[in-house]
C-alpha cells in the first residue's frame, strides 16, 4: 500500500512540472515574441474600411511606424468590412479621435497591416471605440494596372521611335535630320569658342571689364532714374505721381478741346475767322486795298510816291521847314518888327 501511494506521488510531480513548464514556456514565448504584451496589457479598437485589400486576422498593427498590436477579426458590417485590433495599453493616450486608421503594406510586395496615425492632441478612444479611416494610395490590384498600363505607353513609345515617328524617332531614323543636328552642335561649339576667345559683343561684355563696367553704370544709372520717378523729385515723377498737377493737366487738356470745339463751331472772333466766308471775304478786301495803298506809295507819279522817292521834294520841303522854324524864332524874338499897329481917330 505505501508502495503506491508513492508512484502516484512521483506521477503527480512530474503531472505539474510538466505543466508549470508549459506554461512558462507559453508566457515566455508571449513576453519574448508578442509586440502587444499579455492579454491583461491590452485593449481593443474597430476601424472600418470599404477595402481591406486582403488584410487577415494576426496581421500587424502600427502606430507612427512602431509595432503595437495585431488584427483579432475581420467581418463584414453591411457595405464595409469592420476589423477588430488588439493594441498595447501603453500607446492608448497616442490613439484618439484625431487618429485616422489606413490599410498599409510590410513591404511593397508584402502582406497588407494596419497603420494608425498617432494624435496625441485629442481625446483619447475607450476599448471598442472606432478609429476613423481613410484610403491611403492605391491598391496592389491598381499600382499593377497603373504599371502595365505604364509599360504598354513605354513599348507604344519605342515602337513610334522605331517606326520614326516624332523628334526622337526621325533623329534616331533619319540621316538628315542627324547631320543638321551635327552641324547645329558644331556651330554651337564655335559661336563657345569665340566667347571664349574674346571675339563678338557678347565675349567683350563677358571679358571686357569696362564694357561691364559701362553696362553696370547704365543700369545703377537706370535705377537711381527709376528711384526718383517712385519718390516724386522731377517733373516726370510729379507728372506721374502728383494728383493735383495731374488733375490740372487733365483740365487744361479739356479747356483746350472746348476752346478747339468753339472754334470748329464758329464761335468768337477766332472763330468767325476760321468759319465766317463772310468775315474772310472782309478780312480779304481789307488787305488787298493795303496792298493797293503800299503800291501807290512805291510808285512815283502819286503825291504820296513823290514824298517818298523824290529825294529833291524831300529837300525842298525840309528847307521849307527850316525856314519857317528860323521865321518863328524871329517873330518870338522881336515881334514888334513884324506887328505895327496904327490906331486913328476920326
Amino acid at each position: 500500500m505505501p508502495r503506491t501511494r508513492s508512484i502516484a506521488w512521483s506521477e503527480l510531480k512530474l503531472g505539474v512540472v510538466g505543466i508549470v513548464a508549459v506554461v512558462l514556456a507559453t508566457v515566455s514565448i508571449v513576453a519574448v515574441g508578442g509586440a502587444s504584451g499579455f492579454w491583461w496589457e491590452r485593449y481593443g479598437l474597430k476601424t472600418r474600411f470599404d477595402d481591406v485589400q486582403g488584410l487577415k486576422s494576426g496581421a500587424v498593427v502600427r502606430v507612427s511606424g512602431k509595432e503595437v498590436g495585431t488584427v483579432k477579426a475581420v467581418d463584414f458590417a453591411g457595405n464595409q468590412v469592420e476589423v477588430a485590433l488588439e493594441i498595447s495599453k501603453d500607446v492608448q493616450r497616442l490613439i484618439t479621435n484625431e487618429s485616422v486608421a489606413t490599410i498599409g503594406s510590410l513591404s511593397l510586395l508584402g502582406e497588407p497591416i494596419v497603420d494608425v496615425k498617432a494624435a496625441p492632441e485629442g481625446t483619447p478612444l475607450k476599448e471598442w471605440e472606432f478609429i476613423k479611416s481613410a484610403r491611403l494610395g492605391k491598391s496592389m490590384g491598381e499600382l499593377s494596372a497603373t504599371v502595365s498600363d505604364g509599360l504598354d505607353e513605354v513599348k507604344g513609345l519605342v515602337t513610334d521611335i522605331r517606326n520614326g515617328r516624332g523628334t526622337i524617332g526621325k533623329l534616331a531614323t533619319d540621316d538628315s535630320l542627324y547631320r543638321d543636328l551635327r552641324a547645329f552642335i558644331a556651330s554651337a561649339n564655335s559661336v563657345t569658342d569665340k566667347l571664349k576667345n574674346g571675339k563678338g559683343t557678347i565675349s567683350n561684355l563677358i571679358e571686357d571689364p569696362a564694357a561691364y563696367n559701362a553696362l553696370k553704370t547704365s543700369l545703377e544709372n537706370l535705377q537711381v532714374a527709376t528711384n526718383r520717378l517712385n519718390t516724386g523729385r522731377n517733373t516726370m515723377a510729379r507728372l506721374l505721381n502728383d494728383d493735383a498737377l495731374g488733375a490740372s493737366i487733365a483740365a487744361a487738356t479739356t479747356n483746350l478741346e472746348r476752346i478747339s470745339g468753339g472754334l470748329a463751331r464758329g464761335e468768337g472772333t477766332a472763330g468767325k475767322l476760321l468759319a465766317d466766308q463772310q468775315v474772310y471775304d472782309q478780312l480779304n478786301s481789307v488787305t488787298k486795298r493795303i496792298d493797293a495803298l503800299l503800291l501807290s506809295l512805291t510808285q512815283k507819279d502819286s503825291t504820296a510816291g513823290l514824298l517818298l522817292n523824290d529825294k529833291q521834294l524831300h529837300e525842298n520841303i525840309n528847307a521849307t521847314l527850316t525856314e519857317m522854324r528860323a521865321l518863328l524864332a524871329d517873330i518870338r524874338k522881336d515881334p514888334k518888327k513884324y506887328l505895327r499897329v496904327n490906331v486913328s481917330i476920326f
